[in-house]
């Protein structure tokens, strides 16, 4: 059952609908809206999107803990063999995402291309888990990060407090939010500024490294495939820790329909983000090595702070402050991008109606953004948030191989679709044949946590029955809903 268009008010007159409820069409969300209606103001230029792509992608992991590769490939060349791989499978999926967001020009990513090749069942399974767990769990993670390190500074010679890094992380999801929820443009410009910082970040790390290899610290390198024999399982979990590491060029597909001319600045933003970030993750590993062995940054905790501190001394206390902008950015970015996933999938009458609204004056989903704070907050204070992570981490690349295979069966079902922007077909099979393979192997080397986090996925089935296929709902469960 999908809902029909609701009325285009509330009483008290702050929000409006957003454009018509129903069945997903190819009407181009561009058009001048309807009178009465309030709808998202295309405000995404083309260096708003490289910053929202970069700095989304560039959170903690590449400034704390790049070890999870080195580990599972057992030498310096596999690994930065491994980094580069990553990169351009990442790049692969990223271009195919371009395709569907120059043929499908509606936001939503994930749930708008799984419902309009798959239909609602599957797409509503994937809004239900990332509404529940997958968004406040990683949200929570990476504003942890945050907080942790935004007070390092501050707690050189003994231990933070975990009350004051959750403290501090709660002002921190609460000031992203209120950002987002204020102003489409303030929240594009600090992410801008944030990325900015990311790349400056980087750079402090990379030049040095070169200065490095420039002066002969290359001992590091010398036979370089040398080392600890990968396992059979162990080069296969690498490459997933590398695309985790990579994850979050797909967040541009999300505003679509607040992106300028996005038949030319969504192809764009996501080539350019995606070659800059490669480039900045393979230097920054090859930077690491000039100065630390393998067997260091394996027992390092924080490899950018390690890092740092041989070669800087005490300018190496604004790498930290570097480390907690690029967590905030990643913060801004995703709930930026997400909220406007939940929005999509109210107007479409598979989440609660309040959450396709908009703020009249300021032009954003509030709803859809505010609906993520409290739901954070449990998270942050009572949830188990690394095991709930591991438990749905398989959930994300089932549903993106999903998306790519969608997308190869879009060009048999619909060949009269208009491609401005069209890859060659061996890139989405390789990306969805690559997805699909870390999840058949995250189920064989972790049953336990897959099996739980599947089980937890599977739940959206009878939720889906339940909320959107039930008609004779009590009235007091349809008032509920909002219905």
């Amino acid at each position: 059952m999908i809902r029909k268009a609701a009325v285009p008010t509330f009483s008290n007159g702050s929000y409006l609908q957003g454009q018509a409820n129903g069945k997903l069409s190819s009407m181009d969300s561009g058009q001048t809206a309807q009178e009465g209606k309030v709808v998202l103001k295309k405000k995404v230029t083309l260096l708003r999107g490289i910053s929202i792509i970069i700095g989304t992608i560039i959170g903690a992991g590449i400034f704390i803990s790049p070890k999870g590769i080195l580990k599972n490939t057992g030498s310096v060349g596999m690994s930065l063999t491994v980094w580069t791989v990553c990169g351009i499978l990442s790049l692969f999926g990223a271009l195919c995402y371009a395709e569907l967001g120059t043929c499908i020009k509606k936001s939503g990513g994930h749930y708008t291309y799984i419902l309009e090749a798959f239909g609602p069942l599957p797409a509503f399974v994937r809004v239900w888990v990332e509404l529940l767990i997958i968004r406040p769990a990683a949200t929570a993670v990476i504003s942890l990060a945050f907080g942790r390190y935004i007070l390092e500074p501050f707690f050189m010679q003994c231990e933070i407090p975990e009350l004051a890094i959750k403290l501090i992380t709660a002002v921190g999801i609460t000031v992203v939010m209120v950002l987002n929820s204020t102003s489409v443009s303030w929240s594009a410009r600090i992410q801008m500024f944030l990325t900015f910082c990311k790349l400056v970040a980087i750079l402090i790390i990379v030049v040095p490294g070169v200065i490095q290899l420039i002066k002969g610290e290359t001992q590091h390198f010398k036979n370089a495939f040398a080392g600890n024999d990968a396992s059979v399982l162990g080069l296969p979990l690498a490459f997933y820790s590398g695309m985790y590491a990579y994850s979050g060029w797909f967040y541009l597909n999300f505003v679509t329909e607040e992106v300028e001319n996005p038949e030319k600045n969504i192809p764009l933003a996501i080539c350019i983000s995606m070659i800059i970030v490669t480039v900045g993750y393979v230097l920054t590993n090859v930077a690491y090595f000039t100065t630390i062995s393998a067997g260091e940054l394996l027992l390092s905790k924080a490899v950018a702070v390690t890092f740092a501190e041989r070669l800087m001394g005490n300018l190496s206390l604004a790498v930290p402050v570097f480390v907690a902008l690029s967590c905030f950015g990643s913060m801004n970015g995703g709930i930026f991008a997400v909220s406007r996933m939940f929005f999509v999938a109210s107007r479409e009458g598979h989440l609660p109606e309040i959450l396709s609204m908009i703020h009249v004056r300021k032009h954003t989903p509030l709803p859809a953004v505010i609906v993520l704070h409290p739901l954070t907050m449990i998270m942050l204070f009572n949830g188990d948030l690394y095991s709930l992570l591991n438990f749905l981490s398989f959930a994300r690349w089932l549903f993106i191989g999903l998306v790519v295979a969608g997308l190869i069966y879009l060009r048999y079902k619909r060949p009269d679709m208009p491609r401005p922007f069209k890859v060659p077909l061996f890139i989405p099979a390789l990306f969805s044949f690559t997805c699909l393979f870390m999840v058949a192997l995250s189920l064989y080397s972790d049953p336990v946590n897959t099996g739980i986090g599947f089980a937890i996925t599977l739940t959206g089935i009878p939720a889906y029955y339940l909320f959107i296929v039930w008609d004779n709902k009590p009235k007091w469960f349809r008032k509920l809903l909002g219905k």
